[in-house]
């Protein structure tokens, strides 16, 4: 009984990292497309990349 609670505790964490990560992916593609022009998008992507 305690193996499947856990297994069902992993399950719901691995889908929240899934669920949190589609968002994160969402958000940095709104902001990257709001770019007016191909300047601000390579700065944009810079800017991304140091944080990671």
């Amino acid at each position: 009984m305690f193996a499947y609670f856990l297994r069902l505790i992993f399950e719901l964490l691995d889908r929240a990292e899934e669920l949190l990560d589609r968002a994160e992916h969402s958000r940095r593609d709104t902001y990257l497309s709001s770019a007016v022009d191909l300047f601000e998008l390579e700065r944009r992507m810079r800017l991304i990349e140091a944080r990671d």
